[in-house]
Order: C-alpha cells, then sequence, then structure tokens
C-alpha cells in the first residue's frame, strides 16, 4: 500500500481558481505532498521551529495586519525570513492588496504566490478536505461497488461468483454502479472509506457470455455514480453444504480495508437465490442497524431469551 501520493499545484489552481501573482518558470509540475496547511503566523513573529515547508501556506487579515505593525524595512525582513524557506506555494486571501515586496520577494526566491477572494477560514478548510481526499492512503481492491438504497456495498468474492452479474440486476432496479472488477479505496478520514473507479475502466462491466458493456451509456447516467462511501461489505462465495451460515444476524463480522474496520456479511451464492433482492435487504438491514435497531435482538426480546444478567 502506498501512502505517499502527491498533487500537481496546477489542479489547485484550478479548482479553487487562484489568481497567480507569482508561479516559478520550470519544466515541471510543482508537486503537493502535505494535506495539511499552515497560518505562518508565528513565522513572521521569527519562530521557525518545526516549521514545515511542504505544507502551502495561508496568509490571512491576521498575518497581514501582523506585518504592518512594522516599518517597511522589518516587514521586508520578515517577509524574506518566510519566503527564504522556500514553501511549497502561498496564498493570500480575502484578496487582500499585495504590496510589491510580495511579489519582488517571491519572484525572487522562487515560490508561487496565489491571491483568492474567500475568507481565510472558509479556503483553509476547503483546501485540507480538497487534499485529504488526493493525498489520502488508497489500495485497490478487485470487487464491485455499488449504491443500494444510499448505501455503499462492496462486493468480494472470487472470480467467477457472480458479482458483476449481481450488479446489473441491481442496476436494472434502479440503483448505481461505481465501479466494477477493480476498487480504488481512499481512507478519507479516521473513520470513513471512499471507493471510485480507475478513470480508464470507469462505467464498463465485463459479462461473461455478453463481453464488456458500458453501464452509462446502456440505462443512463443516473446508474452510474463516480466515488461513494463504503457502509458495507459482502462477500459472496459458493455454497458450502459443509459450512454453517449465520441465520440470526448476531454475528458482528467485519472486514479490514487500510485499518479501518467496516461491517461484514457472507453470502452463499447458488442457483435459485436472487442475490439482488438479498443485497437490497442487508443494505436496508444495515441502514437500520446505524439507526439502532436490530431485527434478530428485537426476536429475542419477544421469545424472552435475552441474557438477563
Amino acid at each position: 500500500m502506498r501512502t505517499n501520493f502527491t498533487i500537481g499545484l496546477s489542479k489547485i489552481i484550478s479548482e479553487f481558481s487562484l489568481e497567480v501573482l507569482n508561479m516559478p518558470q520550470t519544466d515541471e509540475e510543482i508537486l503537493i505532498s502535505s494535506s495539511e496547511v499552515n497560518r505562518p503566523g508565528l513565522q513572521m513573529a521569527g519562530y521557525f521551529e518545526f516549521f514545515d515547508d511542504t505544507r502551502i501556506q495561508i496568509i490571512g487579515k491576521s498575518e497581514e495586519s501582523f506585518l504592518r505593525r512594522f516599518t517597511e524595512e522589518k516587514a521586508e525582513q520578515r517577509l524574506r525570513e518566510l519566503f527564504s524557506r522556500k514553501p511549497v506555494a502561498v496564498v493570500i486571501c480575502r484578496n487582500l492588496e499585495v504590496s510589491e515586496i510580495y511579489r519582488k520577494i517571491a519572484e525572487e526566491y522562487g515560490v508561487p504566490l496565489f491571491r483568492t477572494p474567500v475568507s481565510t477560514s472558509e479556503f483553509e478548510a476547503a483546501l485540507i478536505a480538497f487534499l485529504h481526499l488526493h493525498l489520502a492512503p488508497r489500495i485497490t481492491q478487485h470487487g464491485v461497488l455499488v449504491e443500494v438504497f444510499g448505501e455503499g456495498i462492496l462486493l468480494l468474492g472470487e472470480s467467477g461468483v457472480g458479482k458483476s452479474e449481481t450488479a446489473m440486476e441491481l442496476v436494472k432496479r434502479g440503483h448505481r454502479l461505481i465501479a466494477d472488477d477493480a476498487v480504488e479505496i481512499k481512507k478519507v478520514s479516521s473513520k470513513s472509506l471512499v471507493g471510485s473507479a480507475p478513470e480508464n475502466i470507469r462505467h464498463f462491466i465485463e459479462l461473461r457470455g455478453i463481453g464488456i458493456i458500458n453501464a452509462s451509456r446502456l440505462f443512463g447516467a443516473g446508474a452510474v455514480k463516480l466515488t461513494e462511501k463504503i457502509d458495507l461489505v459482502i462477500k459472496m462465495e459458493p455454497w458450502d453444504v459443509n459450512k454453517v451460515y449465520d441465520r440470526m444476524g448476531l454475528e458482528n463480522q467485519t472486514h479490514e480495508i487500510l485499518d479501518l474496520k467496516i461491517p461484514a456479511l457472507t453470502i452463499p451464492v447458488k442457483p435459485g437465490r436472487n442475490l439482488a433482492v438479498i443485497i437490497e435487504v442487508a443494505a436496508m438491514n444495515n441502514r437500520q442497524k446505524k439507526l439502532g435497531y436490530n431485527a434478530a435482538e428485537d426476536l429475542l426480546n419477544k421469545l424472552g431469551m435475552t441474557d438477563q444478567n
């Protein structure tokens, strides 16, 4: 599993419509590797212990008003101390007026300098969310990801067990396909995983006996989705007569992905079982459990079979 991902600075400029005040002339794309940002107030006060130059520096009204307390020469000295560390980029918020000193120093040290009309806190929050999404740890998992009644369902199982066929039936029943065969899974926070399809195979499904189809072209744009949070993992396996399967739903199975434990079910596959309907019920039941209701526990309570201790 790779954990050191990067994103091009040009994508951030495009995403947030940043005004370019200075951009170093280079043939190579400037890459951002840190999902954290920094408000350089302490650095402008002269404290550079633990300063991380891989973080985008965000200057707002507080930092700018602090600099205005100094003479022009002193303010330039403070800016030089910051820019000489060559941070990966500096963004000035609230469309604050940028003196020629900023441009001159940024050009001198080769530091990208931008401006945005967005408020500092709003831009900081949006940028952190954007960076966390694009720089998140990720893996590619063999499986199928579908959205069923708003729940992200990851179908796992050996090749040929019927994952794609089941996904096709679910799409016909009004649900949406996110990825078939290869699912890119990102850990976007300490509690959630988001799945998507690799761009080159997005919306394509392989059906044995038919070949490759495009779900978006065949069923319309409403049948597909770009990304989805993974709420439940369903492991599909051929029916084993010697195996005892859970018939009550009291076992809380989980499946670990990127160090996160996701609720999981094992569904045996054999002719005659309508897997699409079973997965629909599993999705609705999983939503009920998140809302605090467990049908198996309710039944045991009514039968007086719960542990009274």
